[in-house]
């Protein structure tokens, strides 16, 4: 019996196929059985056109069998078969695929059956993969029509042999004989264990649309046995391991609403119902079908580096890609769920992607699909989408910080924010319908809580004329507003800014309390830039202010990442003098200057307090109010 040489570098390139092209040993499985699929794919088109081949697409199946005393694993199928001439061929040539071949020929002679060629295998290098976890194959086959069956034997680059064999029908076995473990317990021994095998069908060819049977072993009641005392035997059942039919597949008249929950929970590692179910389905240019999903939750480690985003990506039924990140924007990437096409460009290893049009066109598809979802979900169930931005609106006011341009204007009219007159979430839409025809601003406040920021003195005067204010109590809600500077050409502006754009109020004459306001000052030195009299204020004593430029909140939040402030907020004094607080100072300043200056440590340490920012000293606070009484 001839030994043959591989052709096209046989040694150096099988090498490559084995080491190089594949990261993940686990994936042979996937391409043997993905071949087979191929191989009975070519027979049933074959059937399309000639009734004598008297078989039915329930004829066939693809069949795997485990012999652990000879460490062999064994993919059979009862598909096309091939000749000795096609094995050499076929797998004497390393990345020939007869698959692509078929194809081609299919479109010249069949024309009409070419668009239901659906076969991945275009490259020809899948079948080398098994090399990854064998250190021999034997591959028996026997083409339709012909009454011979041949066996293709090899040990990898140093060649291989082709000899008759007996196979009792068409198709073909491609029997691997695995390696022994290395230095790393079970590497390869799993492959020759039921239960592992199982798992890797139902992983990546769960969805092969032919049955993927196996031997498996199922407990048995013996007879005599009793519920309270049950004594089992082992007995081995033939069973399909695969559904075939993948839920998205099915139409959505055809599906239960508790199947799609059931596919969630199972496969998506989360113990609750979906909020949304997006069931999709799509023939144009691209062609796919997708299964997308809306938690009801946050994961845990959403908000963490831990957490990893994407769809599962199949092409025809193949898992291609556990999580493709490129088939949404990051502001969706809570979104779980499939998408399978059939038009997808693979790589020569079907791991990755080529980055083409088709999957740049899904994207955007799906993009359009989901942002229509959540508008829609504004729109008719309120309660709804303000439960998912519960969950995931910090993820889309982290993305719209991230890029001003396009970003903002996908997101701007999805966020909402807390209204001070509605008592609830609002849209920014919403909240420019309602301005006051006179009004200039959208004015907001910032602080840890809603109940904290609707006690800030400085909302005082805009409630008193009846404005309304979004409340920020999200460290980054003041952030997005300054990323966004204005919506529907209305300005963001602060509470705390100087001018909030009121009409004037009734002029005081500044002369009256410029020497307390000075007073004030002078005592407080380098603790604040400025000390003002205040047009805001109406029942509180005291505020403070940042003007232009960094705000407090900013300040807070940068020092609670670990961040260094180059410039720290800017902090405006604004006195109430018309405040009895203010009036003590101003009558105790020139009769008890000391006392004087400890009302306004008092009021200084009482801005710090409510602007949310910490007391330099608190036991010499504490000391300095007891030294009051």
């Amino acid at each position: 019996m001839e030994k043959k040489e591989f052709k096209a570098e046989s040694r150096r390139l099988l090498d490559l196929m084995v080491n190089s092209i594949y990261t993940n040993k686990e994936i042979f499985l996937r391409e043997i059985i993905s071949n087979a699929s191929d191989a009975i794919d070519k027979l049933c088109l074959m059937a399309l056109t000639d009734p004598s081949i008297g078989l039915r697409r329930s004829d066939f199946e693809i069949d795997l069998a485990i012999d652990k005393e000879k460490r062999t694993l064994t993919v059979s199928d009862n598909g096309i078969g091939m000749s000795a001439e096609e094995l050499e061929q076929n797998l004497g040539t390393i990345a020939f695929s007869g698959s692509a071949g078929f194809r081609e020929q299919l479109k010249t002679e069949t024309p009409e059956n070419a668009s239901e060629a659906d076969i991945i295998g275009q490259f020809g290098v899948g079948f080398y993969s098994a090399f990854m976890v064998s250190d021999r194959i034997d591959v028996v086959s026997r083409k339709y029509g012909e009454t011979e069956a041949h066996r293709w034997s090899s040990g990898g680059a140093d060649g291989f042999t082709i000899e008759p064999a007996q196979r009792g029908t068409q198709g073909t076995d491609v029997i691997m004989h695995i390696r022994p473990d290395g230095e790393e317990k079970d590497e390869y021994s799993r492959y020759v264990r039921e239960y592992p095998v199982y798992k890797l069908v139902k992983k990546y060819s769960d969805y092969v649309r032919f049955p993927i049977k196996m031997l498996l072993p199922r407990p048995k009641e013996m007879e005599g046995s009793t519920p309270e005392d049950p004594k089992f035997e082992e007995e081995w059942v033939f069973e399909t391991l695969n559904s075939m039919v993948p839920l998205w597949k099915r139409r959505k008249t055809e599906v239960e609403p508790e199947e799609y929950d059931r596919f969630y929970t199972e496969n998506f590692d989360d113990k609750n119902v979906p909020q949304k179910v997006l069931p999709i389905s799509v023939d144009g240019k691209v062609s796919y079908d997708a299964l997308l999903y809306i938690p009801s939750k946050a994961p845990e480690d959403y908000y963490s580096d831990e957490f990893r985003p994407g769809l599962a990506l199949y092409s025809s039924g193949i898992l291609i890609m556990e999580r493709c990140e490129e088939l949404l924007p990051d502001y969706f990437n809570f979104v779980r769920g499939v998408v399978d096409s059939p038009d997808l460009s693979l790589n020569i290893s079907r791991e990755m992607l080529q980055h083409d049009r088709q999957l740049k066109l899904i994207g955007e598809h799906l993009e359009k699909k989901v942002k229509g979802e959540l508008e829609k979900m504004l729109k008719d169930d309120r309660k709804a989408y303000e439960r998912f931005f519960k969950n995931f609106g910090r993820q889309l006011k982290l993305c719209a910080l991230e890029d001003y341009g396009a970003k903002q204007e996908q997101l701007q009219d999805l966020l909402l924010f807390w209204s001070s007159t509605e008592k609830g979430l609002t849209l920014l839409s919403e909240y420019v319908s309602r301005m006051k025809p006179d009004q200039k601003y959208i004015y907001y406040a910032s602080g840890d809580t809603i109940e904290a920021i609707d006690r800030l003195p400085q909302t005082e005067v805009l409630k008193d004329g009846g404005y309304e204010i979004l409340y920020f109590s999200d460290k980054m809600d003041e952030f997005v507003a300054d990323m966004f500077r204005k919506y529907a050409d209305k300005p963001f502006r602060s509470v705390l800014d100087g001018d909030l754009g009121l009409a004037p109020a009734e002029k005081k004459d500044e002369a009256l309390y410029k020497e307390g306001l000075d007073f004030i000052k002078k005592t407080l030195g380098e603790k604040v830039d400025e000390v003002v009299s205040s047009s805001r204020l109406k029942s509180h004593p005291v505020c403070l202010s940042s003007g232009d430029g960094i705000t407090f909140e900013m300040e807070r939040y940068f020092k609670a990442v670990g961040q260094d402030m180059p410039v720290k907020a800017k902090r405006i004094l604004e006195v109430n003098t018309d405040h009895a607080a203010f009036a003590a100072i101003d009558r105790t300043m020139t009769a008890n200057p000391d006392k004087a200056a400890k009302y306004c440590e008092v009021l200084y340490n009482q801005a710090l307090l409510i602007a949310g920012l910490p007391i330099e000293d608190p036991s010499a606070y504490t000391d300095l109010l007891c030294s009051l009484w």
